[in-house]
């Protein structure tokens, strides 16, 4: 079993969402879905009176966001940043309820925040995405798991999980989808496990 951590508006996880369903489906093997919060935070607008510091930070998101943007388009993908990131943890939280079809759920989670906008902190927005997704999540599992989470995210990040997207094969830990290749060759030699 694979493990992915992902937050549904990183940009990141967007993007290693196919290639890390492809890669399992070619091995064979099942990805555990894990939530964790990522930090996207707005890109201020520039300002004449900025300092370097500043500058330069808003450079690099703005060329992070170019590269995103860059590898989206040439896979086909549609990706609409915002303004305003916002936050996704009611739909974070939902991984951690019983699903019946998580995978389906994902796939929807990412489309509504990338090409529709919906505000993934939105209890009803996630339940919305739960039951198209033939999820049916009750009020109260998702209330707990929600309430739940702050202190989850703590437990992941004592765990060494400090950025999206993740990966978890066995006792090994991976940052970013550039790790794919290497993931495949460990499945290919048999190694398994999960978080």
């Amino acid at each position: 079993m694979l493990s992915l951590f992902i937050d549904f508006k990183c940009p990141a996880s967007y993007l290693a969402l196919d290639p890390t369903v492809a890669l399992a489906a070619r091995h064979g093997t099942g990805i555990s879905w894990q939530a964790f919060r990522s930090r996207q935070e707005a890109i201020p607008a520039e300002r004449a009176d900025e300092t370097r510091g500043e500058t330069h930070r808003r450079v690099r998101a703005l060329q992070r966001r170019a590269t995103h943007s860059k590898y989206a388009g040439l896979r086909g993908l549609e990706m609409a940043f915002r303004a305003d990131p916002g936050e996704s943890d009611a739909a974070l939280s939902a991984l951690n309820c019983h699903l019946a079809d998580p995978l389906a759920y994902v796939r929807r989670a990412f489309r509504a925040y990338w090409m529709e906008g919906a505000d993934l902190n939105d209890a009803q927005t996630v339940f919305s995405l739960l039951e198209e997704t033939g999820n049916p999540v009750g009020q109260g599992e998702l209330a707990a798991a929600r309430a739940g989470f702050d202190g989850y995210q703590t437990e992941m990040e004592e765990a060494g999980i400090f950025i999206t997207p993740t990966y978890r094969l066995a006792d090994q830990t991976f940052v970013g989808r550039e790790h794919l290749p290497l993931i495949g060759r460990l499945l290919e030699q048999g190694v398994a496990g999960e978080v």
